[in-house]
């Protein structure tokens, strides 16, 4: 299989399925919204949007199972998943806040080889694949040379239904704070992920992640030349659901402060 080949038809799927995310948010109603748990919001674009990325998916690789946020589909490959986040930023798009993407990444076996995320909004979409260089709009990206953590700019997540953490999350918040050039919340991991890949970001942190949160950024950040770790400093991101992305020389900094609390 031509890894580079199924990148591009990827591409491609997901600016088509931009467009319509787009055109949904110039319409869109609040009265839309359903809820599947506290403060976790979907609504029929996110439903949609992946029954057309599926149905496009299922023709670029046929044998390949979904691995999918909104459970459209349960096929389950052999050799190959896709694991896809048809609207990760949810919250941001039904309130009108321009950050929001796809999040598209492909596995083969236990191992991810290809990750495309689009922000939809800036039409930026970056992409990479195992053996290659990450790309963002067909040039290629590297993560940032900061050297240190005083020198660099952090994005995070915040959670949204489960706050057993949230005591010991502020604590760490407000010590990072002190201690770079600032924190970020976006409200797309996925962005986040892309950020840090192409050098805007250093690091970026969060727990209580899914699959479909990172799989396709955690393929473009390595391929960046950056290092996704757990809080622990393994390489088990998706088992944990803690994920810590770095330019690969603020992680030892970033570690210190993260296991002090978590």
């Amino acid at each position: 299989m031509n890894l580079q080949e199924v990148v591009l038809s990827i591409v491609e799927l997901a600016k088509q399925v931009g467009d319509f995310i787009r055109q949904e948010r110039k319409t869109f109603s609040t009265d839309k919204i359903e809820y599947k748990g506290l403060n976790d919001l979907v609504s029929y674009v996110d439903k949609t949007a992946e029954q057309q990325l599926v149905a496009g998916l299922e023709k670029i690789l046929p044998v390949a199972g979904f691995i999918t946020e909104e459970k459209t589909s349960t096929k389950i490959g052999h050799v190959y998943n896709w694991i896809i986040d048809p609207l990760d930023g949810t919250t941001n798009f039904i309130h009108g806040l321009p950050t929001f993407s796809i999040s598209i990444a492909l596995k083969e076996y236990d191992e991810l080889v290809v990750g495309v995320i689009y922000e939809v909004n800036l039409d930026e979409c970056f992409y990479a694949w195992k053996g290659a260089p990450a790309y963002l709009n067909g040039n290629e990206i590297k993560v940032s040379n900061a050297p240190t953590l005083e020198h660099s700019l952090l994005a995070t997540g915040f959670p949204y239904y489960d706050f057993g953490k949230q005591e010991q999350y502020m604590k760490l918040f407000a010590e990072l704070m002190r201690s770079c050039h600032g924190l970020r919340r976006i409200g797309s991991a996925a962005v986040d992920l892309a950020y840090t890949a192409c050098g805007r970001f250093e690091g970026f942190y969060e727990y209580n992640l899914n699959a479909w949160d990172i799989a396709a950024g955690i393929v473009i950040v390595k391929q960046a030349g950056g290092q996704v770790v757990n809080f622990k400093g393994g390489d088990e991101v998706i088992e944990t659901r803690e994920l810590l992305a770095t330019n690969g020389n603020i992680t030892g900094e970033m570690l210190q402060f993260i296991q002090k609390y978590f």
